[in-house]
């Protein structure tokens, strides 16, 4: 069975009629899209906030009305995945290069729900690489200061050109092995000059749905 199409399509059970959703980005959160677009075709009213271009493009391809972040006062519940998560629901994200928008949408919704597959949740965070979003300018004093912080800095790249955010900016990819603390790391990067945002998602998702032995695995 497809993990992920099995939490993907779990999640979007949660979306009830009226709701405005975000709209997360990744290979599991497609199934969760797809999925929703369906509903929609079949009656139901949804606007959906987008965490990326790319998930704007999808979602529009499939016919659900989209806001922007601002048009909106209120984000009923947002569905995303993650690269890591622990049984804390602490995650990782960002390895679509997504995270700012999507740190965004998470914080100002009543809920986060994550979709994954069983591969992506972990004892300890820190296998995957950490994404960090710093802005061009002296970038690469902000990789010089995060390499002090005990990791390997590496800059994304995109072919031969270095990976740009939608948001215009760079994405230093952090290797830190094992992320024992993750509320001091988040509060190391983020206190870095040049640093807009990091990956780890503290405290914000309130529920995951795991695919896992052809079903799905909650949770809270």
């Amino acid at each position: 069975m497809n993990e992920k199409k099995l939490a993907g399509e779990r999640a979007a059970e949660l979306v009830q009629d009226g709701m405005v959703v975000g709209l997360g980005t990744g290979s599991t959160v497609h199934y969760t899209i797809v999925k929703l677009a369906s509903m929609v075709q079949e009656g139901l009213s949804i606007t959906g906030i987008p965490t990326s271009k790319q998930t704007e493009v999808l979602a529009l391809e499939h016919g659900i009305p989209l806001a922007s972040l601002g048009e909106e006062k209120t984000i009923d519940l947002t569905i995303d995945g993650a690269d890591e998560l622990d049984g804390q629901l602490t995650l990782i994200k960002g390895g679509g290069g997504a995270l700012l928008r999507e740190k965004m949408i998470a914080y100002h919704s009543k809920q986060m729900v994550v979709v994954a597959d069983s591969n992506k949740l972990v004892r300890q965070l820190g296998a995957f690489p950490l994404p960090v979003e710093v802005v061009p300018f002296g970038y690469q004093t902000t990789m010089a200061a995060l390499s002090k912080l005990g990791c390997k800095a590496t800059l994304r790249m995109n072919g031969d050109e270095s990976f740009i955010t939608d948001n215009q900016n760079l994405i230093v990819d952090c290797s830190f092995e094992s992320i024992p603390s993750p509320p001091k790391l988040h509060e190391w990067l983020n206190a870095i000059p040049g640093v807009v945002e990091n990956g780890l998602f503290i405290g914000l998702a309130e529920k995951a749905y795991i695919g896992r032995d052809g079903g799905v695995t909650i949770i809270e």
